[in-house]
């Protein structure tokens, strides 16, 4: 977490600018009120990877904020979500504290969301695997208590609107999202209800050929390759979330084709 310690140790967040590092300085707070001089600092350009892991990481967490109040309360089950990214990324305690406090600036009443989601498709700097992880992190924040309800999906379709995400994508992302939860889920299920989450996994029909199935692997593994995913600018603390996605997709395509092959 190379970008951390230049966050505390000069001003990381300052240099970002915008409503971004408004939303960070703010989060860290007293961290910057010690008379730091940046003045003289070369700001990083926009691609800068060090940059674009800490933009990820101040909008996945403020945003995920504003979409657990915005249905106008936030459920444990949306605490429980938030907590989890924060324990997979292995986050200390400093971290952690700021983590929360980003997702609290993302429950105010004026969190400036459309401004962060500029700054932020602006900072991914067109990488569209950055921002489409971005979308099922926050999709499945949305989904944490196994629904989508009218306000969460409508602010899903603005933010989403905003990352230049077409309605189309946007319901695909939502439809594997919800594979996602039911095929890594702790209860037990049937065998086609299984075999139904895994085609859901690959945003696929049933009804597509082997070649199609075989091809929404091979796109969704190069979408989600841990590697990369941290080499476009994904923090190499979400490693594990990266892997346990492909993990997953692995295991729907293994399951599809087991399943046509004793059926053959």
């Amino acid at each position: 977490m190379s970008w951390w310690g230049k966050l505390i140790g000069g001003g990381f967040g300052f240099m970002l600018g915008g409503p971004m590092g408004a939303v960070l300085g703010a989060a860290i707070g007293h961290q910057f009120d010690k008379g730091l001089d940046f003045s003289g600092m070369a700001q990083p350009g926009i691609g800068n990877q060090e940059r674009t892991q800490l933009a990820f990481f101040t909008a996945t967490f403020s945003v995920m904020g504003y979409l657990a109040k915005v249905d106008g309360q936030v459920s444990k089950d949306e605490i429980r979500m938030a907590e989890m990214v924060m324990s997979q990324m292995h986050l200390n305690a400093e971290q952690r504290k700021t983590a929360i406090e980003l997702f609290n600036q993302g429950k105010a009443a004026d969190f400036p969301l459309h401004d962060m989601l500029a700054q932020f498709r602006q900072e991914c700097h067109r990488r569209r695997n950055l921002t489409q992880m971005f979308m099922e992190i926050l999709i499945s924040m949305c989904m944490a208590d196994g629904r989508l309800d009218a306000a969460e999906n409508h602010a899903l379709k603005d933010i989403g609107q905003h990352l230049g995400f077409p309605p189309m994508l946007l319901e695909q992302l939502i439809q594997m999202v919800a594979g996602h939860q039911s095929f890594a889920g702790e209860r037990p299920v049937s065998r086609a209800d299984s075999l139904a989450s895994a085609y859901q996994v690959l945003g696929v029909d049933s009804s597509a050929s082997d070649a199609e199935i075989k091809k929404a692997y091979r796109r969704l593994m190069g979408q989600h390759h841990p590697d990369k995913l941290v080499s476009k600018g994904l923090p190499d603390e979400m490693i594990q979330m990266a892997t346990e996605k492909t993990r997953e997709i692995r295991k729907a395509y293994d399951t599809i084709k087991d399943t046509r092959q004793s059926t053959h």
